[in-house]
């Protein structure tokens, strides 16, 4: 799967959070906010089903 790149504008308290979270589930903070993101979309039932059978992986 391709990924796009985007630029996010975040609070710096609200990152330190999500850095801290990703740390303690060995992932990088992108890669946290990522598989956060496609957990909402699976949870509201916005991804088509392809999607929902290849969640993003964790970056090595």
């Amino acid at each position: 799967m391709a990924k796009k790149k985007f630029v996010l504008r975040i609070d710096e308290d609200l990152y330190a959070a999500v850095e801290k979270w990703a740390a303690d589930e060995f992932r990088s903070a992108n890669g946290q906010l990522e598989w956060l993101v496609f957990k909402m979309l699976k949870d509201s039932h916005r991804l088509i089903k392809e999607q929902e059978e290849h969640p993003p992986q964790p970056e090595e």
